[in-house]
């Protein structure tokens, strides 16, 4: 989805982020229409060498992460020169790959959506033709950092429609 420009106002880019099966892309596909913003799914921004190790079952390691993030932060980059609002889904489950995607970004702002394990397992059990297996949940949930307060965003509960939640994170975000 392409976004009209913006004018003089600065782009906003939303990074929803969490762990896989809480709800990024759903929330993502509510929102971008509301806010008139492009869209880009994180895990397209995976090299095949990545979505082979997941689909496998294996933990991404942070070496295999850093050019996944990069292509991420450069895709922000691109939507800012442009002055196009944006909707990014991405895990960024740790404070150091966040830090990644809004150096030089000023109009990063992070949505963490959380809900409880029982239910992201539940939606990730009716999943289907997505290369991330459900026996990976753990190890995100174990690697997640949450926001920190001087990190550009805030939390929302998952466990909600879409819709409302999309309607909460434009609320938040003063838009």
């Amino acid at each position: 989805m392409t976004a009209p420009p913006g004018g003089d106002r600065p782009s906003l880019t939303v990074v929803l982020m969490g762990v896989s099966g809480v709800g990024k892309s759903s929330v993502m596909e509510v929102l971008a229409p509301m806010l008139h913003a492009a869209t880009a799914e994180g895990d397209d921004f995976h090299s095949a060498a990545n979505v082979e190790k997941m689909g496998a079952g294996i933990p991404l390691t942070d070496d295999d992460r850093w050019p996944w993030l990069r292509s991420i932060a450069g895709w922000i980059g691109e939507r800012e020169l442009a002055r196009v609002d944006a909707i990014v889904t991405c895990s960024a489950l740790r404070r150091v790959y966040r830090d990644l995607l809004r150096d030089g970004h000023p109009s990063v702002r992070f949505v963490h959506l959380l809900a409880a394990a029982a239910v992201v397992e539940g939606r990730l059990a009716g999943r289907r033709g997505h290369y991330m297996p459900g026996t990976l949940l753990e190890s995100q949930i174990r690697t997640l950092e949450p926001l920190e307060p001087d990190e550009p965003g805030f939390e929302v509960l998952a466990e909600r429609p879409p819709s409302v939640l999309a309607a909460e994170i434009v609320e938040r975000l003063g838009r």
